[in-house]
């Protein structure tokens, strides 16, 4: 009798442990689900633009397209080190059809220290919010390190610590899920070749860690030509990729001569097979490298630049 009581016994203590742990496995979040999104590298299919006071307003962005002749469908903005991924902002750019571009801009922050994962934290979160938001968003980080203005600059940073710090990033939104950003690597477009900086391929993390490549590059004189901008930058990254390129950042200034010059902007897009361009449509007016880049209020720039639009920029969605 004692014996069979044992089993019983033993038994409803199986059932009620096994019940236990389903319960405990069913209770306990696992990993949050990834979101997957992509765009399409489709040729002069990209408008975008940046734009004074956008964020956190919109109106900007419309009057921008009012001129260009078309919405942009691709909006970008500068986001300082220890924000937080403007997710307000990013709804609007959504609700507008269009996507939206982050440079995710490191000044506060030294590089060998992101490299080393000392900012993990901020930038866990900020993954977390973009994979939550679930639509596409481009990503750069640390644009323009091939020049000495910023920081991160190659006077300041070694190429080889910059690619340590743009994996380990790269790695850590791919680990938390964000499967819904496309990456830029931005750089900026060569003008004359300088022996003193190092080529372009030192800072390149590889194609698995990039999906699409930025050049940001603008018209100053009367004497640029998409040829002197762009021209020596595309042919030195075809060398070591063939990923689809994209102006991050451009525009004509006043100075160049802008009736002239934005049509050839266009032109060059296009005969080079970029995905498209993104203005930068802000007044800067300080000097010749600091123009007032903006289109509106100008008439004859704006009409050409709806041309150029017009005949040149096949959105794909």
């Amino acid at each position: 009798m004692r014996s069979r009581l044992t089993v019983i016994v033993a038994i409803a203590l199986a059932i009620a442990a096994l019940g236990f742990a389903i319960t405990r496995v069913i209770s306990e979040p696992g990993p949050p689900a990834a979101a997957h999104a992509s765009l399409p590298p489709m040729q002069a299919s990209y408008l975008g633009v940046f734009e004074e006071g956008a964020p956190p307003a919109y109106q900007p962005l419309d009057s921008f397209g009012q001129v260009a002749g078309m919405p942009p469908n691709l909006v970008g903005y500068f986001s300082g080190w220890a924000e937080s991924f403007d997710r307000a902002f990013a709804n609007s750019v959504s609700a507008h059809g269009a996507v939206l571009l982050v440079q995710i801009d490191p000044t506060y922050a030294p590089i060998a220290q992101i490299a080393a994962g000392n900012y993990d934290r901020y930038l866990l979160s900020y993954a977390d919010s973009v994979r939550s938001y679930g639509r596409p968003v481009v990503i750069g980080f640390g644009q323009e390190m091939n020049g000495t203005w910023y920081p991160w600059g190659y006077n300041h940073v070694s190429p080889a610590t910059f690619v340590v710090a743009w994996r380990h990033l790269v790695d850590l939104f791919r680990g938390q899920g964000a499967d819904n950003v496309t990456w830029l690597w931005t750089i900026n477009a060569n003008r004359p070749a300088d022996s003193s900086v190092p080529p372009l391929s030192s800072w390149w993390p590889g194609s698995k860690y990039v999906t699409w490549v930025g050049l940001d590059g603008f018209y100053y004189r009367p004497s640029d030509t998409f040829r002197s901008v762009f021209g020596q930058t595309i042919q030195q990254v075809r060398t070591f990729t063939h990923e689809p390129v994209l102006l991050s950042e451009t525009a004509v200034g006043p100075a160049a001569g802008q009736f002239i010059k934005i049509p050839q902007l266009f032109s060059g897009m296009v005969r080079d097979r970029a995905l498209g361009l993104v203005w930068f449509d802000k007044n800067q007016h300080a000097g010749i490298y600091h123009q007032d880049w903006r289109i509106e209020g100008n008439q004859r720039a704006g009409d050409v630049f709806r041309l150029g639009v017009r005949d040149n920029v096949r959105p794909s969605r």
